[in-house]
């Protein structure tokens, strides 16, 4: 069991990418995956194809993975990907990394790049998107490495613009796991919910106290910020709740009940219950897929 005093952390890579470079890329064919759970400053795009039943983890996401996939994963989110259940000894990878700030904060904010801008705010949680978008890119970023200088920049931005404009994104990581997270539903109400609910989540939280923050009704409030965010008042506050108990069964020793109840769940088989349609498995079966999984620094 980890301690306070030995506790493992994620491994963080500094990447070959300078400050002179626009972005990096890594092409290659291997027998399995052997990089351990690391995050890092830039932003990544991996594309991956014959590794069907491989295993990704994406911040507190795990799932095997099919025959093809393209994710973006954003700024400092823990990921990696595990040989598991591959029997594939031809494993295609394609990595582009790029700086947090190769596009200009304002530059993000024109209208033309305003898809972009939103999905590079969503990558924090990690951002898989469907196989067909990954089938249709795959030639062009396959063939990326044969582009050459403003050429090659062009084009990744083309990939991207076409990535933040495609259909049935998923993204995979609960919205507080990544702490770095920052909630831009362009509403001040909005952001302001967030926060009161990421500071208070392990107390009571009603629908009545952050409509009243928010100097709505109820009945406004509750369809204002569905409206907003695509997800209902109850909803956002249990996936907050679950990201910070998702942290704590990696970064501390704590017991799974002293966890639950820290996280503002009262009822330990509805929190068993919640954790196991979120992720697929139970709190214990969650921290122990994690561990081994991370190195000392």
């Amino acid at each position: 069991m980890q301690t306070a005093t030995n506790r493992k952390t994620i491994l963080r890579e500094i990447t070959p990418l300078t400050q002179h470079d626009c972005f990096t890329l890594f092409s290659r064919v291997k027998s399995g995956f052997d990089f351990p759970l690391h995050c890092h400053e830039e932003f990544e795009l991996n594309f991956i194809r014959n590794a069907k039943n491989a295993q990704r983890v994406i911040g507190d996401h795990m799932e095997e993975i099919d025959e093809i996939e393209l994710v973006l994963a954003g700024p400092n989110l823990q990921h990696a990907w595990f040989t598991h259940k591959c029997t594939s000894k031809a494993i295609e990878e394609v990595t582009i990394q790029f700086h947090r700030d190769l596009f200009d904060e304002k530059l993000l904010r024109r209208n033309q790049l305003s898809f972009i801008r939103t999905m590079f705010e969503k990558s924090v949680r990690g951002i898989l998107f469907s196989k067909e978008t990954a089938q249709q890119l795959a030639p062009r970023i396959m063939e990326l490495n044969q582009q050459h200088g403003f050429d090659s920049v062009l084009e990744l931005m083309s990939i991207l613009h076409d990535l933040s404009i495609s259909r049935n994104q998923r993204f995979l990581s609960d919205a507080t796991f990544n702490s770095t997270e920052k909630y831009t539903y362009n509403s001040r109400r909005i952001e302001s919910t967030f926060e009161f609910m990421n500071q208070h989540f392990q107390n009571v939280i009603t629908l009545a106290d952050v409509a009243k923050k928010a100097n709505m009704s109820e009945v406004s409030f509750s369809r204002f910020f569905k409206q907003r965010t695509g997800n209902t008042f109850i909803d956002s506050l249990t996936e907050i709740r679950l990201g910070h108990a998702s942290r704590m069964l990696i970064d501390t020793s704590h017991s799974v009940s002293e966890i639950a109840y820290r996280c503002g769940f009262n009822n330990m088989s509805n929190f068993n219950r919640i954790f196991r349609k979120k992720k697929g498995c139970t709190p214990k079966e969650f921290r122990e897929s994690f561990s081994g999984r991370r190195i000392f620094i």
